[in-house]
């Protein structure tokens, strides 16, 4: 470079604008959360068979945890969590029993209600506005047997599919069930176990973030639970007072889908709409809809604000938008946990967030000893300061001398309750 050349100024970070920095660190923390968002969304694609077991053993411990507490201490705690889940395990196939049961008298009588149900929409074909002649009824029977027989390969794959499925299904259900034992009988461990594994000052306000969220956790479960009782009794009784068929599949369907707030009655009441429609005609249908709409709406504006109030602060349409977004994401398993793990982390969060903002404000001390290198915890109206190391903490008093202190407690975590 030649003398009196102009040379570039230095690049420094003041000439740029502060809206822009800020805009820019915003936008890398985002790129940086999304991506592990992302990543943590493909592992849990991955190991669904696993952790959706997991996750509904977690939430069924959440629920029975106080069953378990309840039974005398002279009881062992193994027999105890052993005598709980054995009762879940009865109450699952005493409904299963009783589904496959009624199923299994229903459907012929209903094969042949669909039989003669599809006559009368081909009749109603042929002398209806459409006037579709027989020969046209026939061709379109033949191009649909000929898509069946084109694609049987396909039909075949479905099937090994469904047995892959079903396998998967049995393990899964085997998963829940000693994941749900160890929960009751050891969670108090287990919980211990992992809060050992984080930095020590961490342990006692996420201990404590955490012991809330599996309070809130545990409500949630069990206000749905009686949510969703009330919606299969009330669709059940709708449906056996307008005598359509298979009342107690119909009162399981909804019982399940009513653990998907707000959208799963609405969801779940098409299928004995449609019973309605095949076995008692478009009248009956109606009123079966009917039914649905009105339980629907005491779920939503009578269950929900009076029970589920109580239970976790979330926003009607913040449950709407986290079912779809887990529907969406991560289909049934998704919408079944989107509003249980957002109403935890709410909770969970809230506190933190509450934690910090009092330490920033010089509130509660986390005391010597918790926070590692911690030179000096003061407060206001002080009259020693503990200086030192994690292990071994000495007071200097106003005159300057040493005073040892006795070594500060180690914190260690518990499982939630």
């Amino acid at each position: 470079m030649t003398q009196g050349s102009p040379t570039a100024a230095p690049f420094d970070r003041a000439h740029l604008p502060y809206p822009v920095v800020l805009a820019a660190g915003w936008s890398a923390c985002l790129l940086l959360i999304a991506g592990g968002g992302w990543l943590v969304g493909q592992a849990v694609g991955r190991l669904s068979v696993i952790i959706a077991p997991l996750a509904i053993a977690v939430l069924l411990a959440a629920m029975l945890r106080p069953m378990v507490d309840r039974i005398p201490e002279r009881v062992p705690r193994a027999a105890a969590a052993l005598v709980v889940v054995v009762g879940v395990l009865a109450v699952i196939l005493a409904a299963l029993a009783a589904v496959t049961t009624q199923l299994a008298t229903g459907v012929p009588r209903m094969r042949d209600q669909i039989f003669s149900g599809t006559d009368a929409a081909l009749r109603w074909l042929e002398d209806g506005p459409l006037h579709l002649t027989a020969d046209r009824l026939q061709e379109a029977v033949v191009q649909a047997r000929t898509w069946i027989e084109s694609n049987s390969e396909a039909v075949a794959a479905g099937a090994v599919q469904f047995g892959h499925t079903a396998v998967d299904a049995v393990a899964g259900v085997l998963i829940c069930l000693v994941s749900l034992f160890f929960f009751l009988y050891h969670g108090e461990k287990l919980w211990e176990f992992f809060v050992r594994w984080l930095p020590r000052a961490s342990r006692e306000h996420v201990d404590t973030a955490f012991r809330r969220g599996w309070g809130s956790l545990g409500a949630y479960t069990r206000t749905q639970l009686t949510v969703a009782a009330i919606n299969a009794a009330g669709v059940g009784l709708g449906a056996l007072l307008l005598r359509v068929p298979f009342v107690i599949p119909i009162v399981v369907v909804v019982f399940l889908a009513s653990f998907v707030p707000i959208v799963g009655t609405l969801v779940a009441g098409v299928i004995p709409t449609v019973l309605a429609l095949v076995e008692r005609g478009p009248a009956i249908a109606v009123a079966m809809l009917a039914i649905v709409v009105v339980v629907h709406q005491l779920e939503s504006h009578v269950l929900q604000p009076l029970l589920m109030g109580h239970a976790v602060a979330l926003h009607p349409l913040a449950v709407i938008l986290v079912v779809t977004a887990g529907t969406y994401l991560f289909g049934v398993v998704g919408a079944l946990f989107a509003v249980p793990v957002t109403a935890m982390a709410n909770t969970v969060v809230r506190h933190l967030a509450a934690q910090g903002g009092s330490s920033a404000g010089g509130g509660e001390d986390l005391g010597p000893g918790l926070v590692p290198g911690r030179d000096e915890v003061s407060g206001p109206d002080s009259a020693a300061h503990p200086t030192g190391d994690d292990d071994e903490v000495r007071l200097h008093d106003h005159d300057g001398e040493t005073v040892p202190a006795e070594p500060a407690a180690r914190t260690g975590g518990h499982a939630p309750r």
